[in-house]
């Protein structure tokens, strides 16, 4: 068993035009106030963290770390969802997905895939430059657009959209092998990577690599109605990031998991701050302990209701307390026995060890 490490926090829903938001020195400042340990800080904000800069020079990196850790900080994992969402994009979704890349790119999926997968790569490099062991993404989507059987499922239109998907994310995924570093996938509605049995699907499909692996975040299986909790027993060992978000589901007579195309707010199934919805993190973190998950827990903060500083406030001392210090020694061990052979043989009967 090993101590998962946090409080971390995601600073994406926090970077803002005003101070202390709209500078990495100033949400450092902030998040160390609060009392958090680690960032996860996205790529997609240049003035935040410079991704290109961060691939090519050593020196960069090195400030980043060192001007964190005068606030005691230090990095958890950079991200790319962004980027990751746009390796892959189903005709249906370019116009709502193009504000994701540069302007000039707009408009030409072709070369806004190509830049995709140049951001994928810096990143690869960047957190080797960091000493990360592990990145967060989304893998984007093809065959999203027919999630529901109806029209019925056609097996080799979604054979051909994992076996692309795959093609796609390979030559990534064996980038980030060379450079050491885990990509973690957010499982998440929208991507086809959206529960466990298409994550088995995309992992049979880049030959079960090493480096492919999930970015575990509860919330997005609470609303699916996984077991998020069987979850972690059957995906523990690909399981190298961790989202901090809660949720709740409120079953009622008028919309379910679909949303009805309802703001948050009216939804069956909206996200929370963490501690205000349905899902038992103190299973969780006892599940992810005893697996031996040494990796951090990040506060994604996302709720329908709850102001942003409050959320984040809470949210590190929410994290704070479940964690859980592993033991060094059984509580049992003031009562132990005798070890030896002999003794254990005597114990049973069983005369001189043989």
């Amino acid at each position: 068993m090993k101590t998962v490490q946090g409080p971390g926090i995601f600073l994406s829903q926090f970077i803002g035009e005003e101070a202390p938001f709209n500078t990495l020195e100033g949400l450092a400042e902030w998040a160390a106030r609060l009392g958090y340990k680690a960032l996860q800080i996205p790529c997609n904000h240049r003035h935040i963290f410079d991704l290109e800069l961060a691939a090519l020079s050593q020196t960069y990196c090195d400030e980043i770390v060192g001007t964190l850790a005068t606030y005691g900080l230090t990095i958890s994992e950079l991200s790319t969802h962004l980027e990751g969402q746009l390796v892959a994009v189903h005709p249906a979704y370019d116009a709502a997905f193009d504000n994701f890349a540069p302007e000039h790119l707009r408009g030409n999926p072709t070369a806004r895939q190509a830049w995709a997968v140049e951001k994928l790569t810096q990143a690869a490099v960047a957190s080797q430059r960091l000493g990360l062991r592990a990145h967060a993404t989304f893998s984007g989507a093809l065959a999203w657009p027919y999630f529901y059987p109806w029209p019925p499922h056609n097996a080799l239109l979604l054979d051909e959209a994992f076996a692309e998907l795959a093609r796609r994310w390979q030559p990534i995924l064996d980038r980030f092998d060379r450079y050491g570093v885990d990509l973690c996938f957010e499982i998440h509605p929208g991507e086809d990577l959206h529960d466990g049995v298409t994550f088995e699907r995309f992992l049979a499909a880049v030959d079960n690599h090493p480096r492919c692996n999930i970015l575990y975040d509860p919330s997005h299986l609470l609303l699916q109605q996984i077991d998020y909790l069987a979850f972690i027993d059957i995906y523990h060992s690909r399981i190298k990031a961790f989202h901090v978000k809660d949720a709740e589901f409120r079953i009622n007579g008028r919309s379910g998991v679909y949303g009805g195309y309802q703001p948050w707010v009216d939804r069956a199934g909206r996200f929370r701050s963490p501690g205000d919805g349905q899902i038992d993190f103190g299973a969780i973190f006892s599940k992810l302990t005893q697996y031996g998950y040494d990796g951090w827990a990040v506060l994604e903060w996302e709720c329908c209701l709850k102001q942003g500083d409050a959320g984040a406030r809470e949210g590190c001392e929410f994290i704070r307390r479940h964690i859980i210090p592993v033991a060094e020694r059984a509580f049992d061990d003031f009562a132990a026995g005798s070890s030896d052979r002999a003794s254990v043989r005597a114990m049973l009967g069983l005369g001189d060890a043989l």
